[in-house]
């Protein structure tokens, strides 16, 4: 999503990437199939993420539209088709003082990815409220979640997606695909069509234009998505 242009930086450590490499990466899938987790690291390699910080920082241009809870949640979907993709690093901040910043300095390091027209099958949200968890689901009938201008920041994003059209190293200011722009020198890359299947993500924030949830059902639970 675009940045705010009036957001600050908070004085502190430079908050570490994520690496690649990992043993969370799991081994290899065929040619012409990307896994999406995978992805969001090439998306955010070190060096580009210690560039990207640096330019956001000297423009001041940090983070979402609203300051984020810095209370993850989960969102998982059996289907997401979309046309319009892109993706790139980027930073939330949480309000002055938040009690959930801990040793972060109230910002967190994600992967925003924008989808220009999305719809998903089997939706699911959740968030912990320790103890029990607010859990919201839709789209597990005949009806599909549709969702406009969809917009996600991520620090974790795993599924089996498959992109048409893609380009990988472009400049985050330069994407056109799901008009949404980045910071100029920021690694980022788009596609014209993406398909996830058992789609999984950790998110801070999430905005959409339009959003159609049918079949919503929310409440408390247990158990979490």
């Amino acid at each position: 999503m675009a940045p705010s242009s009036d957001a600050t930086v908070s004085p502190g450590p430079t908050p570490e990437p994520p690496k690649s490499g990992s043993a969370a990466d799991g081994p290899p899938t065929r040619r012409g199939r990307v896994r999406l987790r995978r992805a969001a690291v090439m998306a955010v390699p070190a060096t580009a993420v210690a560039a990207a910080i640096a330019i956001m920082t000297a423009q001041g241009a940090l983070g979402v539209q609203f300051a984020i809870s810095g209370m993850p949640f989960t969102v998982t979907a059996d289907d997401l088709s979309g046309t319009g993709f892109e993706q790139f690093g980027n930073l939330d901040n949480m309000a002055d003082d938040s009690p959930n910043a801990g040793d972060t300095g109230g910002q967190v390091l994600v992967v925003t990815s924008a989808i220009k027209d999305a719809t998903l099958v089997k939706l699911c949200q959740s968030v912990d409220l320790g103890g029990t968890n607010l859990k919201i689901t839709a789209g597990g009938g005949k009806d599909k979640v549709i969702a406009g201008d969809l917009t996600t920041d991520s620090t974790d994003l795993s599924g089996d997606a498959e992109f048409n059209g893609i380009e990988i190293g472009n400049d985050a200011g330069t994407l056109t695909k799901a008009g949404v722009q980045g910071n100029k020198g920021v690694f980022s890359q788009q596609a014209d069509t993406v398909h996830i299947a058992r789609l999984r993500q950790t998110n801070y924030a999430t905005t959409a234009g339009v959003f159609k949830l049918p079949g919503l059902k929310l409440g408390f639970s247990d158990t979490g998505c």
